[in-house]
This record gives structure tokens, C-alpha cells and sequence, in this order.
């Protein structure tokens, strides 16, 4: 029967006794929402409130809070935090936080990222409530995690997610059983980066990140993101997105021409190999549509056992994308994984 760890045989609360654990690299992603007003979301989005500069204020408290955790819960250990990353999204009527806490130790980071989380979101209420006094903070969960004997570990709705698209494949003729398909991809992540230096600053609304989330969700994918950067902080996005080690990264935006798209290159400098005919093939298919298409630079290969693939930023080089990807990418991650090839 399972027992609760920060208790003692004689039920007092303890600390636990990490000592025996092996050091690994601990990866912990937490995630959580504002939920508040239109006008609140309009106000932020601006940069327009009368507190002003928001999100970078709530981002400074939750990696303070993070750091402090073992300060505020009593029987969490001190962590030497390798890094935390806290990113904002929005919907019609929430801001959705995300934190990423990593360490390499005894023991794991859970706390710290949902600790970050929660911080983030009562700054954010403090900012907001002259506004809102009615927005509430909900949903703080822990999204995922990696390392200690456990290794990886999903939410388990969003593992779950997989068996409605297993069941969608077999009722089209599939020969693939729906027990068979949901076990094939169980497990498999997926991470959403969108280089938009307007998304970043809240002028501008981007559509090709919640669209790729979504598709990578009907494929069985447990998704994190969007995840957006400037372009001028591509690089760091990449670096968050491979820091939980996922099987797919797909970015969106920053493949053109301008002096500031720089997301091949900060792409190529963590390719271990690359894939040209995956970038091609996108290319290809845009070009017989539109012309300007060609223009992009986008690249994809491995970065480990990562697969990453630039996408442009409109909705129609996504839709090619995803067009490309759709019947590629079984048997792509199944060679990753040692398998797969049948010459």
C-alpha cells in the first residue's frame, strides 16, 4: 500500500532522507491560469495597466518563488537550481503560466515548479485586481517530470488524450487496432515554439502555435507550449524547449529573410544531424502554391534523440507543415527510438 513520504511510522512529519539517491537531472514543468477579464487580457496585452510592465514583474516573482521553495514549504529540500524558466499565454479571458525548474540532484524539482507557478499567478493578481478584484488563480498542476527511478512521467489526462485519436484511426480502416495505436504513441511530447518578437510584446496574435498544439494533441502527443520567444531569444527558446527532452520540437516563425529571423540558425548550432528533406519537402509543397514560400530557410534534424522542425510563421507554411509531417512522423521517431528501418 502506498504511504505518505513526509510521514513517519509514528506519524509525525519528516524530511525525507535523500541521501542514498542517485544524482540525475531533474526536470519538472508546472503550469496554471489567471482567469480574469476580457478587459484585463486587452490591459496586459498592451502593456497598458496601472501597474505597469506585468508580465515581466509576475515572470521575476515565480523564479523568486522558485528559488525560495524550500523556505516557504517546510520539508522540501534546498535545490542548486540549474535554471527556471516562467512564459505567459493568453486566452480570451486567462493567462496561462508555465514554469520549468531544472537541477541535477538526489532529488526532484516538482515543488520548485509549481511553487513558481503559483507565485507568478498571485503576482499577477496583485497587478491586475484594481482591475479584476474578481480574477481567481486556478488549475496549478504539475504537467511533467523526468529523472530519479521513475524517469518520465505525464499527466495522466494528457496520456489519455491519445486514446480518442487511436480509436479515430481504427474506425477509418486501419489496420492498426486502437489498443495497439494508443500503446505506440503513449509517452510520446511534444513541444510548440513560436519565434515572434509581436507575440512576445502582446501586439500581435498568433494563430500557428495553438494550431500546431492542436494537431500535435490529435496525434497522440502530450504537448508543452506554445512556448513564445522574440526572435532575438530564439536560441533560449530552443534551449527551454529541449531542457525536458521531448521527442519532437516544432518551432513556427523566424525562417525568412529579415535581419532579425535567426531561427535556423539557432537551430543548426544544436543539430547533431541534419534532416534536408524535411525542410525541402515543406518548401516544395509551399512553393506550388506560392511562390514566396522559397524564401524560407527553415531546417530540421536531431538534437539527440530530438527531432526538431522549423515551420514559417503564417498559418499557411503550418498547414504545409503539418501536410508534410503528418504521414512522416510514426516511422521518423520510431528510427530515433533504434527501430523503424526496413531497408
Amino acid at each position: 500500500m502506498s504511504e505518505l513520504s513526509h510521514v513517519d511510522r509514528e506519524g509525525r512529519a519528516r524530511m525525507v532522507d535523500v541521501s542514498a539517491k542517485a544524482e540525475t537531472t531533474r526536470v519538472a514543468v508546472a503550469a496554471g491560469e489567471l482567469h480574469t477579464t476580457a478587459e484585463v487580457i486587452r490591459l496586459v496585452r498592451a502593456d497598458d495597466m496601472p501597474k505597469a510592465d506585468v508580465l515581466s514583474t509576475a515572470r521575476i516573482a515565480g523564479i523568486n518563488g522558485a528559488k525560495k521553495t524550500s523556505e516557504l514549504i517546510p520539508l522540501c529540500h534546498q535545490l542548486a537550481l540549474s535554471s527556471v524558466n516562467v512564459s505567459f499565454g493568453f486566452t480570451d479571458t486567462a493567462i496561462t503560466i508555465e514554469a520549468t525548474a531544472k537541477t541535477k540532484g538526489q532529488t526532484g524539482v516538482e515543488m520548485e515548479a509549481l511553487t513558481a507557478v503559483a507565485i507568478a499567478g498571485l503576482t499577477l493578481h496583485d497587478m491586475v485586481k484594481a482591475v479584476d478584484p474578481a480574477a481567481t488563480m486556478n488549475g496549478v498542476r504539475l504537467v511533467t517530470k523526468e529523472g530519479g527511478k521513475h524517469g518520465h512521467w505525464v499527466r495522466p489526462e494528457a496520456e489519455r488524450a491519445a486514446a480518442p485519436h487511436a480509436g479515430h484511426r481504427h474506425e477509418h480502416g486501419s489496420h492498426e487496432s486502437a489498443a495497439t495505436a494508443t500503446a505506440a504513441h503513449a509517452g510520446r511530447s511534444a513541444t510548440v515554439v513560436v519565434a515572434s518578437t509581436g507575440t512576445a510584446a502582446g501586439t500581435r496574435v498568433d494563430t500557428t502555435g495553438p494550431a500546431l498544439a492542436e494537431w500535435l494533441a490529435a496525434q497522440g502527443f502530450s504537448v508543452r507550449g506554445p512556448l513564445v520567444f522574440a526572435d532575438a531569444d530564439i536560441a533560449s527558446g530552443l534551449a527551454e524547449a529541449l531542457s525536458t527532452e521531448p521527442n519532437l520540437v516544432i518551432t513556427t516563425g523566424g525562417t525568412g529573410a529579415s535581419p532579425t529571423d535567426a531561427t535556423p540558425e539557432a537551430t543548426l548550432a544544436l543539430l547533431d544531424r541534419e534532416l534536408p528533406g524535411v525542410a525541402d519537402a515543406v518548401r516544395q509543397r509551399g512553393t506550388a502554391k506560392f511562390p514566396l514560400a522559397a524564401l524560407s530557410r527553415g531546417v530540421a534534424g536531431l538534437a539527440g534523440r530530438t527531432v526538431i522542425v522549423n515551420l514559417p510563421g503564417s498559418p499557411g507554411g503550418v498547414k504545409d507543415g503539418i501536410a508534410v509531417l503528418t504521414p512522416l512522423l510514426d516511422h521518423l521517431l520510431a528510427q530515433v527510438a533504434g527501430g523503424g528501418n526496413h531497408d
